[in-house]
């Protein structure tokens, strides 16, 4: 079985909904987690805000101008009369729920109640969809197995055994549809995942089946800020978990950590599609080791340049000691960090209390700083045993000055520090060699 992750707007108008529908009718089992498209859940907060704030003529408003939306939606999607009749009896009973609230008193937990009826109304949609189109499909509200304890933590033991015994009453179906984002909290009031969210609820349920992939359709990067943040990043189609993992440090967060974490520890492979490009052959994410050495360059700014030169008050290794206790003291930790003899440098994107770490440490060594510095890193399978992309990498910026180079303690970078102004023209350098670096094997 393959679990499969749809973001909301992948699915957020008919044409896009029946497109997706004819991409799960492949005959395979699958568990479907769905979300509510960003314009019904912001429509839902406006909703809730007018009714806490009592201001019943515009939640009136709001709520009868969704409401005909998704029976709109209903119409043009179905066309046999039965599943059409029955989507919009459904849409009319989430709105009665909904409904309700104009009359009665509404409170902050309340609002969640309200949210939760976008993903449920959008999975029955769905659902409705590929009944029609022959597929047995089973709608599954995640409510009967999705429950988090007074920590906001999953309770997987709770999910792996509802789970299970949904799937086996109903071993006949092909595709199950649920929700991402709702659940219960542990006294059984509705909840929404405060981490994570519904791709690390698909984690979950995979981890839970034994499923063979995760699916993910997303747009990548289509919130704005992500885009901005992730703009100075290429990387190739195919990685291994922790090469995905360390990309999220530069804040390209291709997939959520907590999602990433737990398929790795499942070893369940993750592949990523963009609902946009039907051509898109994805992003596999897997413990397997392609042929490339280099696969992904990426960038971090605001970053701050420290070098520390002893002078020898305090032994080397009390020097050292001290530079550490000083950053552990403020809770400030190092991007980079690299050391020879009696000199530390430390490259840093924390400032919040760089003034008090200088002035402790200003007794035990001469120190220099630089501010409007970047990291850039290069992602990759770069093991000692793998020679040549460190060379490749020197050879790429021979014209762009370093001020330090951090590389050895892990198997899947190689990170410099270099002037923010120097930093397009290294992009552009190292760019060039993603995918042309081969693994060198060796009988070890």
């Amino acid at each position: 079985m393959k679990v499969l992750n749809l973001c909301g707007n992948s699915i957020d108008t008919v044409e896009k909904m029946k497109n997706i529908a004819q991409l799960l009718k492949n005959g395979t089992s699958q568990f479907i987690v769905l979300s509510a498209a960003s314009t019904v859940s912001n429509h839902l907060d406006e909703i809730a805000a007018n009714l806490f704030n009592r201001e019943i003529e515009r939640a009136h408003e709001q709520i009868t101008k969704l409401e005909f939306q998704f029976i709109d939606f209903a119409n043009c999607l179905l066309e046999d009369e039965i599943l059409k009749q029955n989507a919009v009896n459904y849409i009319i009973e989430r709105f009665q729920y909904i409904w309700k609230f104009t009359k009665n008193s509404f409170t902050a937990a309340d609002e969640k109640d309200i949210m939760a009826q976008g993903e449920l109304i959008t999975s029955a949609l769905l659902n409705s969809y590929l009944r029609e189109q022959g597929v047995k499909s089973v709608f599954i509200s995640a409510f009967d197995f999705m429950r988090i304890n007074l920590d906001d933590k999953p309770d997987y033991e709770y999910l792996e055994k509802r789970i299970n015994e949904t799937l086996n009453i109903n071993s006949d179906a092909d595709l199950f549809i649920s929700q991402g984002q709702i659940c219960k909290n542990c006294y059984d009031e509705t909840a929404y995942m405060k981490t994570g969210g519904s791709e690390y609820t698909s984690a979950l349920i995979a981890k839970a089946l034994h499923a063979e992939e995760i699916v993910i359709w997303k747009e990548l990067f289509s919130d704005a800020k992500e885009a901005e943040e992730a703009k100075d990043a290429s990387f190739t189609k195919n990685l291994i978990y922790s090469e995905a993992e360390r990309l999220s440090h530069f804040n390209v967060e291709i997939v959520n950590p907590l999602c990433l974490c737990t398929a790795q520890e499942e070893n369940i492979p993750i592949r990523l599609y963009n609902p946009l490009e039907q051509s898109d052959k994805g992003i596999l994410i897997s413990e397997y080791q392609d042929e490339t050495t280099v696969k992904a360059v990426a960038s971090k700014d605001s970053i701050l340049y420290i070098k520390f030169e002893s002078n020898n008050t305090l032994r080397p290794y009390l020097f050292i000691s001290k530079i550490f206790d000083t950053f552990a003291k403020y809770q400030t930790s190092p991007c980079l960090l690299t050391s020879s003899s009696n000199n530390i440098s430390i490259a840093t994107d924390n400032k919040g209390y760089l003034s008090a770490i200088l002035r402790e440490l200003n007794r035990y060594a001469k120190i220099w700083v630089e501010d409007r510095m970047s990291i850039v890193s290069i992602i990759g399978n770069l093991k000692w045993q793998q020679p040549g992309a460190e060379a490749r990498v020197m050879e790429a910026l021979k014209d762009v000055p370093l001020r330090m180079i951090a590389y050895g303690s892990n198997y899947t970078d190689i990170s410099m520090v270099i002037k923010a102004s120097d930093k397009k023209r290294a992009m552009l350098a190292l760019k060039g060699i993603i995918s042309q670096t081969p693994i060198h094997r060796y009988n070890l």
